[in-house]
């Protein structure tokens, strides 16, 4: 990562540079509502986290610190949509601010952090290996809604 790097809490202010951010995780995503916008950000227990390479908007993931009733009513985080501009990839973007949302949770007072990936790419799941997760803890099972 370049020295010229920096990583903080995102706002709805940011959210222009976030949604087109969003294009290079999935392209074509019909974009939210002002109103959803609003709605994410105001949201209690969720953090989105940019890293910013002068102004530019290069890499984010957001993190959901959820309250508990296992594990003596800890906490536990869900780091999700984790995203690095196309044309900045391989440079540790990607990696630095998931280990911010990581440190952000542990100060949180989390006992885990879940990360899921629906990439089937074996290089997407060494990534994540290196950033500290475990692909053979947990399984994660998925349902969708149905369309209509």
């Amino acid at each position: 990562m370049t020295a010229e790097a920096a990583i903080r809490d995102l706002g709805a202010g940011d959210a222009d540079a976030l949604l087109a951010l969003y294009q290079h995780l999935n392209a074509g995503d019909a974009p939210p509502s002002p109103e959803a916008v609003r709605a994410v950000f105001a949201h209690a227990g969720l953090r989105h986290f940019g890293l910013f390479v002068g102004d530019a908007l290069v890499a984010s993931c957001n993190l959901a610190v959820l309250p508990n009733l296992t594990r003596g009513g800890r906490s536990h985080g869900v780091i999700e949509n984790v995203v690095t501009h196309a044309d900045r990839r391989g440079r540790g973007h990607g990696q630095a601010v998931i280990r911010h949302a990581i440190a952000q949770a542990w100060a949180a007072g989390c006992y885990k952090v879940v990360l899921t990936t629906s990439r089937k790419d074996p290089a997407v799941w060494a990534f994540y290996e290196r950033c500290g997760f475990d692909g053979g803890d947990k399984r994660a099972f998925v349902i969708r809604r149905p369309a209509g």
